[in-house]
């Protein structure tokens, strides 16, 4: 049986490893043991992150919606329920776009939930 010799494989990942870890302060970047570490930990958060990305924005907009809602007498709660009872499918992200960039459009958005609300 042939002898193997392993160097280019290794050479390859360790290289792979020390590439994901620039940027990493000290040893971090530098030592393959200690940045094997790091790369690995830096891809639990990401991972992590990724998911908590979507509650965060979700929460930037549902603020967003409250303030320009709370503008024209109403809360966030009373603006979704009426929109639901009109039928209006109008998904949070755009809704808040929206109110940020369109007052006026808003305003008739939130006529058309306080004709449901009374």
């Amino acid at each position: 049986m042939p002898r193997v010799k392993k160097s280019v494989k290794t050479r390859r990942r360790r290289k792979r490893v020390l590439e994901e870890a620039k940027g990493f302060r000290g040893s971090r970047s530098r030592l393959y043991r200690i940045a094997t570490e790091a790369v690995d930990r830096a891809h639990k958060f990401a991972y992590r992150d990724r998911k908590a990305k979507k509650r965060t924005f979700r929460s930037l907009w549902i603020t967003r919606i409250n303030a320009a809602a709370r503008v024209h007498a109403l809360t966030y709660n009373q603006l979704i329920f009426g929109l639901n009872k009109a039928k209006v499918e109008i998904d949070r992200k755009a809704l808040a776009e929206i109110a940020f960039t369109d007052p006026l459009g808003f305003s008739k958005i939130v006529e058309i939930a306080k004709g449901q609300l009374s």
